[in-house]
This record gives C-alpha cells, sequence and structure tokens, in this order.
C-alpha cells in the first residue's frame, strides 16, 4: 500500500496544480515524506480500496437515471438507480462532459487528440451533437496555439452554445498589462473568454458574441502600466496579480510526471501557472440574461452580463444590469478585491455553480462544491501550498485538516434584481443558506472536479469526483442513494498518454446528473439494462515490498 500512498501524494499534487490552483511546490515531491494511513482513516481522495457499484438505494431515493461517463473514456451512459447501464452514446474522443436535451439529443464536450500548447487540465477543443441513438449530427472544433475550449459549455434557449476558452497572452503583454513579471510563466499567461456559438450544422459554428476577463483587470504593482488603481476601488474587476505563482519545475520532474500519468501531455516547464483563472463550470440564466461562472483560481463565482453587445462587454458601462462586461457579482474570496482576509473566505477551489430553477426549492440561489476548506487555522491554505512548503511536513491528510463541502447561497440583490455591494465593500451574502458536510467533516473530501444540482423535490445531488462517488442527499442531510464508480476504460492518446491526468485517480469523474424519470427525452425510450453490461475494473494488487 505505500506504493499506492506515495503516488497518491504526487498525483493530488501535481494532478491539482495543472488542473486547479497552480500554486504547488518549490520542492521535488519526491523528497516529501509520506506517512502510512490507517485502515480506519476514510480520506484516500482516490478511494482505491473502497466498495465499488451501488452502496445505498432507499425507498426515497428521487425515481431517474445518472449520466455519467467511464473514467479515461470516450462512451456516455445513462444508468438506472439499481447501477445498471441502460443506455450508451458511443464517440470518438475522451470526454468527461454531456448534456441531455428534451428530444434526446446530447452534446458533448470531447477532447481533440491533436491540440497543441494548453496544459491547464479540463482540455476539450471540440463540442459534439449527436442523437439518441447515436447519429453525429454536429462537430465544432476550437482549438489551435492561440485558444481552446475546456471544461464546461452551456446550452442556451435559442440553441447556440455558451462555452469556456483560454486565450493566449504573451509575456510582454502580461507586463504591459500590470502582471509581476517575475511571477509571469516563460510562455505567458491563459486568462479565460467566454464565447457564444451559432452552430453551423453539421460542422463548424459562427462565433456571434465574446467576453474576455483580459478586458476587465485591475492591478496595483505597476503605476506605468494599463489597468493601475486601488484594488479595493475597484471590486467589479480582477486583480491580475491575485495569487500570482509560478511553480519552479525541472524538463526532468515534467517528463517524469508525464511518464507516471499524472500531467497531461502538453505541461512544460514554461506553462506551469499559465492557466490563471481556471474557470471550470458555466451556467446561463435566460431571465436575467446573466452567465455564471466558478474561477477555480480565485477560489470564486463570478456573474457577467449576456445583455451587453460585444463591444459593450469590453468596458464597464451599458448592458441590462449597466456595468458593461465587469462583473455584476463575485462570491467566496473577497480578498480578491482587497476586502477581508482568510477569514472572510467562503470557497476553496469550487467547482460546478449552478442557479437553483424556478418551481426548485431555494430558487433564484446558487449551488457550488467547495472543494479545499481548510481548518488549519491558516497554517496552510491547502493541500497544494502544504505539500510546497519549505520544511519537510508529514503529507497524511487528517493531518491538513481539509475537507469539502456543498454551499446553497443567496446573492443579495435589491428590489430590482440588482447586485448589491454591501457597505463594508463586498458582496454578500457573509454565510451560505444550506450546506452539505460529512457528520464526521473529513469523510467528504474531494480535492479537485465535482458537482452539485438541486433537484426538485428539494434533495440534491452530488458528486465527489475525486473518489467518482454519487450521492442523493436530503436537506437533512441524508444520504438516500449512493453509487461508486467502477468504470474505467483506459482511454489514450496517439503519442500514448492519457487525455487527462490520471494518477490513481482512475474512478474520478467530473460530474454526474441526475435524470428525472419524467424527463421528456426519457418519453417512449426502453432502457432496459443493456447486455452484456460494461465491464467493470478490478484494480491489480499492490506489487509486494521487497
Amino acid at each position: 500500500m505505500n506504493n499506492y500512498l506515495s503516488m497518491l501524494a504526487i498525483a493530488v499534487l501535481f494532478f491539482c496544480s495543472t488542473c486547479t490552483q497552480q500554486e504547488a511546490t518549490e520542492t521535488l515531491v519526491a523528497e516529501v515524506p509520506v506517512k502510512e494511513w490507517a485502515p480506519e482513516d476514510t480520506r484516500n481522495v482516490a478511494g482505491l480500496d473502497a466498495k465499488r457499484g451501488l452502496i445505498t438505494n432507499t425507498p426515497n431515493a428521487t425515481p431517474g437515471y445518472i449520466l455519467f461517463h467511464p473514467s479515461a473514456g470516450s462512451s456516455t451512459w445513462l444508468m438506472n438507480l439499481k447501477g445498471k447501464i441502460v443506455h450508451e452514446w458511443k464517440g470518438e474522443y475522451n470526454t468527461m462532459n454531456s448534456y441531455l436535451q428534451d428530444d434526446g439529443r446530447i452534446f458533448r464536450m470531447d477532447r481533440d487528440p491533436d491540440f497543441p500548447v494548453f496544459a491547464g487540465g479540463g482540455q476539450s477543443g471540440i463540442i459534439r451533437e449527436y442523437t439518441w441513438d447515436g447519429e453525429l449530427l454536429w462537430n465544432f472544433k476550437y482549438a489551435t496555439d492561440q485558444y481552446l475550449t475546456h471544461h464546461d459549455f452551456a446550452i442556451m434557449p435559442n440553441g447556440n452554445i455558451l462555452a469556456i476558452s483560454w486565450e493566449v497572452k504573451t509575456p510582454e503583454e502580461c507586463a504591459a498589462a500590470g502582471r509581476d513579471p517575475e511571477q509571469t510563466p516563460g510562455v505567458g499567461l491563459w486568462p479565460d473568454k467566454i464565447i457564444e456559438i451559432e452552430p453551423t450544422r453539421p460542422e463548424g459554428g459562427k462565433i456571434v458574441w465574446e467576453w474576455h476577463m483580459w478586458d476587465h483587470l485591475v492591478q496595483d504593482f505597476d503605476e506605468t502600466k494599463a489597468n493601475y488603481g486601488t484594488i479595493a476601488d475597484h471590486p467589479r474587476k480582477i486583480n491580475v496579480n491575485a495569487h500570482a505563482h509560478v511553480p519552479h519545475m525541472t524538463q526532468e520532474q515534467v517528463d517524469a510526471m508525464k511518464k507516471q500519468g499524472n500531467m497531461t501531455s502538453n505541461a512544460t516547464p514554461d506553462n506551469q501557472g499559465s492557466d490563471m483563472a481556471h474557470v471550470n463550470s458555466i451556467v446561463y440564466n435566460a431571465d436575467l440574461d446573466q452567465i455564471a461562472l466558478s474561477s477555480q483560481g480565485f477560489s470564486e463565482v463570478w456573474v457577467i452580463d449576456h445583455s451587453v453587445t460585444t463591444e459593450e462587454a469590453k468596458g464597464n458601462s451599458g448592458g441590462r444590469w449597466g456595468h458593461g462586461g465587469d462583473l455584476l457579482y463575485r462570491w467566496g474570496n473577497p480578498a480578491n478585491y482587497g476586502q477581508g482576509g482568510m477569514e472572510d473566505q467562503r470557497l476553496f477551489g469550487q467547482h460546478d455553480v449552478k442557479w437553483i430553477p424556478e418551481g426548485y426549492p431555494g430558487a433564484g440561489n446558487m449551488t457550488v462544491f467547495s472543494n479545499e476548506i481548510t481548518s488549519s487555522q491558516g497554517k496552510f491554505p491547502n493541500v497544494f501550498a502544504a505539500m510546497g512548503a519549505k520544511e519537510s511536513i508529514d503529507l497524511s491528510i487528517s493531518d491538513l485538516g481539509n475537507y469539502s463541502a456543498v454551499y446553497e447561497f443567496a446573492p443579495i440583490v435589491d428590489e430590482n434584481g440588482t447586485y448589491v455591494l454591501e457597505e463594508g465593500g463586498t458582496f454578500g451574502p457573509s454565510e451560505p443558506t444550506w450546506s452539505y458536510k460529512a457528520p464526521d467533516l473529513y469523510s467528504f473530501y474531494g480535492p479537485f472536479v465535482s458537482g452539485v444540482h438541486r433537484m426538485e423535490n428539494g434533495n440534491t445531488f452530488i458528486t465527489s469526483g475525486s473518489r467518482g462517488r454519487f450521492m442523493e442527499v436530503t436537506p437533512a442531510g441524508d444520504i438516500v442513494w449512493e453509487y461508486w464508480n467502477q468504470y474505467f476504460e483506459n482511454y489514450r492518446l496517439p503519442d500514448g498518454s492519457p487525455p487527462q491526468p490520471i494518477g490513481p485517480f482512475m474512478f474520478a469523474q467530473f460530474r454526474g446528473i441526475h435524470i428525472p424519470i419524467d424527463h421528456p427525452a426519457l418519453a417512449g425510450k426502453t432502457l432496459k439494462p443493456i447486455d452484456p453490461q460494461p465491464e467493470v475494473f478490478t484494480l491489480p494488487p499492490p506489487p509486494l515490498s521487497k
């Protein structure tokens, strides 16, 4: 088991440094000692020795199906509550994210096997549309050495697609924008932009709207450069130097991590830290004409105005809400805009922000999965910073004291629905409306990926991603249904590398979605377990110690 534990510590560090916060190591990972975990420790974030498959299926489970993907696979599956696969959409490429439409079509975010440059985790480059029977209807590719779609997309009522994309900013452009050159990676930065795609079936699409975070920066580093100002005076702008940190790695270290499957194929020493914001989810609110984003790098939820034109989105005026492309709302980490400290931080490396739909309990509120909450009172803000500490430390995760939680929070708005910047200079609320945490706090822990969405009956569907754990919980926190992913297909890119860093996280899930029994897409469908069922992955035994 020591081999697995060592690999786990390495993978937590490097999977998450490329796929999440990028604040990790100043030291060689192999030099960090790992303590043997006690058998009763339930915080193994990969869950390699956990029981898998259906765990709990009570009479109170909400009837329906689960939409998810085999880890490192190219299929999308629909599974019944007994843990049986009842429908499969087969694809050509690796995928981690799909959305089912009312008529049975699905849209999938696939991983282009050939894209260059980008190495931030969650890479995609391709969005495809399939019929219920798996016929390809639409293929859209957005993958060059200058931009790449990643992580997530949202389907608008008019059929257009909102997608997250990186764009390249050179070191010279970063310096001109006021970024500290000493904290700028060798290749520069990859800030996020949002594009709206009008599909042109069967191939391609027209970009009809754009928003760029690079247009909404502030910095107090260099008064001779653009965007200079007092951070606290600009709460709707993004501090280009917040969390600025460049992990220093050698080519040998990068090559070793690639070989172990713990670092993406495009990783180089010069692009560690380039993924500055790591926006990992997007959702559209048609009633408000607003877009919500989860920036893992800033540990914040952002809301922007979609009613602005692309030109207005470059500035700070115009649109239905009057602020152009500046942030309408942000929540989770007020220190990002010069307000408060660590004691005021509410989100830590979060994923999957969503509005609760009309007609659901909590309608209008938001839900989010907060991955990396610390109880160490500032000793280490997260696992990655702990691993990057100068001194030798014990990597027992229970010693670090990090855990995860699901939050529902209610943005503070006035009578017109405008987000309120409160007297203290922050956006509320100060605390969530509802949360789910494990009774022992620490056994519910997933430091990356993961997801959450409210169900119509008031229950909440949760994905604890690193272990591939799906569960439905009641408002009181009772688990009424639970399943642990048991599939791993080991899809490989043309160069033999995994599509995303895997390490020991072969069961990990970006997110799963509960599909209600009365979903229009299921009407008239025969949903019997497919035969044969997909092959369950069995972990080989650890090698014998010498």
